[in-house]
């Protein structure tokens, strides 16, 4: 941990302009689970409150899958950009709880919201909306998509351990997804879409986040059940002092890049952790706290849907409208990380 702190991989850096914000939507699960709620499983409400900021948080009922969740904000997405899916060239969806390995759960999504477009997974654990986005806009740059749907979402009660009092109440489940709409070139200064963004990722970290037994490495045994392997494990000490400090230097520096100023930024939508990490980021750059967009209080960590779900929540509510500025900045799991200034 002390190499990824003290030597952190470098990002790439890039630019993807020529796009607007067309639709956004979001959707959650019906159950809310309350801190009390989980007092029965051995969780401590005012633990949770303290260490994280979260009172609340939403569960997917039995049998509702990340696809799900995906399709509802997609549908929502679309409806919000006045078009019709026939429209739709592009699916990108982060998540890293999909539906099953084969097939990708965009393809499951796809095929609900009754689309005629490729559609792939990206998988970036809680960096998955800011890496589906850059690849998505990147598109959209090169001439070969005029209409792409960008979707974050993530069913984390399944994946993460009832028993594991300190990581159990952390999470919950939603979804949130983008339409985005090629513009093509507009005077310097007044361009929009991502006027810099940053993607990184350093593989020393892959053990602070992580879950076992999900894959080719070690496949699923009554051994692996035994020890639960098949939930996630979090070193959530370590991740939390990675994430503040990179977010703080990455976003320092895809603003630099940018040409803008922090003060030019409307809204920061970070990914919503825990509000000790928010405010750890937010003290570091110096920004006031009304800047920060937080929600996580009332859904938790809810990993590559988190941005979206925020943005739609910011959006609806006034706080930001086309052209804003906004800096999105997704960090977890890989460990990975992805932020960019977005001119919507």
């Amino acid at each position: 941990m002390s190499d990824i702190l003290t030597s952190p991989r470098p990002s790439r850096f890039g630019r993807a302009v020529g796009f607007r914000l067309a639709g956004i939507g979001s959707a959650v699960p019906d159950t809310v689970v309350t801190n009390a709620d989980l007092a029965r499983l051995g969780c401590d409400p005012e633990w949770i409150v303290a260490r994280s900021g979260i009172h609340e948080r939403r569960h997917a009922a039995p049998g509702v899958a990340t696809s799900d969740l995906a399709t509802a904000a997609g549908r929502a997405a679309i409806s919000q950009a006045g078009v019709s899916a026939a429209d739709i060239d592009l699916l990108v969806l982060g998540t890293f709880t999909p539906d099953t390995c084969i097939p990708s759960t965009a393809c499951v999504v796809q095929e609900s919201l009754g689309l005629d477009a490729p559609a792939m997974d990206v998988t970036a654990a809680c960096a998955g909306f800011a890496y589906a986005l850059v690849t998505a806009a990147q598109f959209v740059a090169a001439g070969t998509s005029r209409l792409p749907l960008v979707i974050g979402a993530d069913t984390n009660s399944r994946v993460v351990d009832p028993e594991d009092v300190k990581t159990w109440p952390l999470f919950g489940d939603g979804a949130g997804g983008v339409v985005l709409e090629a513009t093509g070139p507009a005077p310097a200064g007044r361009e929009r879409g991502l006027l810099a963004f940053a993607l990184g990722s350093d593989g020393r970290g892959a053990g602070l986040l992580a879950c076992p037994m999900s894959g080719s490495r070690q496949p699923v045994s009554a051994e692996g059940l035994i020890r639960r392997d098949q939930f996630m494990k979090m070193d959530g000490r370590a991740v939390f002092k990675w994430a503040i400090r990179l977010a703080e230097e990455n976003i320092a520096e895809v603003m630099r890049r940018s040409g803008l100023s922090l003060e030019a930024v409307d809204l920061f939508v970070l990914h919503q952790a825990n509000a000790r990490i928010l405010e750890g980021i937010r003290t570091a750059l110096g920004l006031p706290e009304e800047k920060v967009f937080m929600n996580l209080d009332r859904f938790g960590n809810t990993s590559s849907g988190s941005i979206p779900l925020a943005l739609d929540e910011a959006w609806r509510t006034g706080r930001i409208g086309p052209e804003s500025t906004v800096v999105v900045c997704g960090f977890g799991g890989g460990l990975a990380w992805g932020t960019a200034c977005w001119r919507l």
